[in-house]
């Protein structure tokens, strides 16, 4: 391929990347606990639709703007750290979900859940609103292109290195909703531990907010 060198190491890294834990990847859990799988793919599509904003981003360099302007890195680390503990305060002020959403029901009532047109919005700002992926693909992908390969190359060579990271990040989206529908419906938890679940994750995203908030650039 134009301008890359070592795929296949790359490849490896990004599964290994997609696989651990983040904001991302509970956001995609607690959406299938919530809403089933089709709300656990709705919310993998979201993620991987933001990813592409920071793959555009990157080559074309806005993400070199963020990396060295301190301004835009805090303007958008701040609505992103927003955005994680606003969902956090939601799930720890929900109501106990009803028996129909607790077995994945597509329609939610009164538990302080998006409804399934918003799954997409949902992961597309969790990802999207993440300077740390920006800074990520502008330290990463680089490593993977040759550089002493042609500025055509170059740009060519990141944009299909940063859809391929976007399409492993979709399949590691939907490998983890069908995991996770495949835990739900056999540990199947009775309401009560349906609502402190809840709350744990909204605890968690709180503190993912938080830490992303006293994140620096660095």
């Amino acid at each position: 391929m134009p301008g890359i060198h070592d795929l296949t190491l790359f490849l490896i890294s990004v599964i290994l990347l997609n696989l651990t834990p983040g904001p991302d990847s509970l956001l995609v859990m607690s959406r299938t606990a919530m809403q089933g799988m089709k709300g656990g793919v709705q919310a993998s599509i979201g993620v991987t639709l933001g990813s592409f904003v920071h793959v555009l981003a990157a080559t074309f360099g806005l993400s070199v703007i963020i990396a060295n302007s301190a301004t835009a890195f805090t303007v958008i680390k701040l609505l992103g750290a927003a955005y994680l503990i606003y969902m956090g305060i939601t799930a720890l002020l929900a109501k106990p979900a009803t028996n129909a959403s607790q077995h994945g029901s597509n329609t939610v009532n009164g538990n302080g859940y998006s409804s399934q047109r918003n799954l997409l919005l949902q992961g597309f700002l969790s990802n999207a609103l993440n300077p740390k992926v920006a800074l990520f693909f502008l330290a990463f992908v680089p490593q993977f292109i040759d550089s002493q390969a042609s500025a055509t190359d170059k740009t060519l060579g990141f944009l299909i290195l940063g859809c391929l990271f976007s399409i492993l990040t979709l399949i590691n989206g939907i490998g983890l909703t069908a995991a996770s529908r495949w835990a739900q419906q056999r540990i199947r938890p009775g309401q009560r531990l349906s609502m402190w679940l809840n709350k744990s994750i909204g605890a968690l995203f709180v503190a993912f907010g938080v830490k992303l908030a006293l994140t620096s650039r660095n």
